[in-house]
């Protein structure tokens, strides 16, 4: 016999709420924007709560090995990860020097499964912490890690980042925070022009990681949302992740100056390209709790594909977003569009790592774009260029009307 659908979607919520991400019948209480005395929220039909609520526990990355060196033992923060590793059944090294070591094996394959199972825990040199700015993202980035856990066949950081492809978190966090006042208002590196008005100076804190992944073993998001929040001054953090663990995120004092986006795609990509990552419904589900906890949301999609039907492909995920967040009051919601794009380098880096993968990096079939740094990146065609952005321009606005959209590229 065929089960009611509101009972489906019943379990389902009940199955969310309990991984970690609440979806309570009213807003939640003791978010700093929130009305307590509300009268809560319109619920989304049981229909549309079928296509958005995750039915599985949130997406969370188990390394199998964890590498320590004593200049980071040196913080709480690498304590707290070796402590936690070691609890999931990881291996802990620690290492006699601050050099990593034992990151390759006899292969690139074999290199890159061993560094995509590799943890390092190491302190952030003062290089790392001079911030640069990083447009059209944000004003600032700031690196509270480097590298990711997830095995994306388009992966951006395959020709940003050298070496194998090791995740690599910073456990001298304090020290980190403590440097960005000398780049917020009245800063001797005060920016003179800010990239977005209405959000302040913007520090981006996931240029080159997907810090969600990892947040279960280091708690530095938490940490940094919290720092913004008792940051009395016209600032924001972003990050974008294709994760959804977000429960310990949603109870902290972030006073709306946090921006927590969500790298998203038509269902083809994320299904097919995207390993090691949450499933879409997971995502929205995410975005959904974010914004319901009084966060500012964000949609990154990207890379955008030319793929075939891609209107109705990403026509489908405007409205599953839309859905995902019906009924959330006071929703903040910004749209970043970028289409894909790859340079003789990356492209090398992921063909040694996917290389049986679909995604199409064939020169010949692109147009080349020069960098101000005279660097050559090969982009979509212009008249392919051309209809998309066209076609996402009203599709966002129609499905999406509340959104700003902050950037093409």
């Amino acid at each position: 016999m065929e089960r009611p659908t509101s009972e489906i979607a019943g379990e389902r919520a009940s199955a969310y709420e309990a991984a970690g991400t609440k979806l309570p019948a009213e807003p939640a209480r003791g978010a700093p924007h929130v009305d307590p005395d509300s009268d809560g929220e319109a619920m989304l039909p049981a229909e549309r709560l079928l296509d958005i609520v995750p039915t599985r526990a949130p997406k969370r990355w188990k390394p199998r090995r964890v590498l320590v060196t004593p200049a980071a033992l040196r913080w709480p923060l690498a304590r707290r990860v070796v402590e936690r590793a070691a609890a999931m059944g990881a291996e802990v090294t620690e290492l006699p020097a601050n050099r990593l070591t034992g990151l390759r094996g006899a292969t690139d394959r074999e290199t890159y499964a061993l560094a995509k199972s590799t943890l390092a825990v190491v302190e952030a040199p003062p290089s790392k912490r001079r911030l640069q700015p990083i447009p059209p993202s944000a004003d600032w980035r700031v690196d509270l890690a480097e590298g990711c856990p997830a095995h994306c066949q388009y992966c951006y950081l395959a020709g940003s980042l050298t070496g194998p492809p090791v995740t690599r978190v910073y456990a001298n966090l304090p020290e980190i925070l403590d440097g960005l006042a000398a780049y917020g208002p009245g800063g001797p590196h005060e920016p003179a022009t800010r990239r977005r008005e209405g959000e302040g100076i913007t520090f981006e804190a996931s240029c080159y990681t997907d810090p969600l992944a990892l947040e279960e073993l280091t708690g530095s998001l938490a940490e940094t949302i919290a720092f913004f929040g008792a940051w009395d001054a016209d600032v924001g953090l972003r990050w974008t992740t294709k994760f959804d663990a977000l429960g310990p995120l949603l109870d902290v004092d972030h006073r709306r100056r946090t921006r927590i986006r969500f790298s998203v795609n038509a269902r083809d990509v994320t299904s097919r390209l995207e390993g090691g990552t949450a499933a879409l419904p997971e995502r929205l589900g995410a975005l959904r709790a974010a914004a319901r906890a009084g966060y500012r949301v964000g949609l990154t999609i990207a890379p955008i594909f030319p793929i075939p039907e891609w209107r109705e492909g990403y026509g489908e995920l405007l409205r599953d977003a839309a859905a995902a967040l019906a009924g959330v009051p006071d929703v903040d919601l910004t749209v970043e569009l970028i289409t894909h794009r790859f340079t003789a380098g990356s492209r090398d880096v992921l063909l040694s790592w996917y290389p049986r993968t679909k995604v199409e990096m064939d020169p010949g079939q692109r147009t080349v774009k020069r960098t101000k740094f005279g660097s050559v990146k090969y982009v979509l065609p212009r008249e392919v260029m051309t209809e998309l952005r066209t076609w996402f321009e009203v599709a966002v606005d129609r499905e999406l009307p509340g959104a700003r959209v902050l950037y093409w590229t």
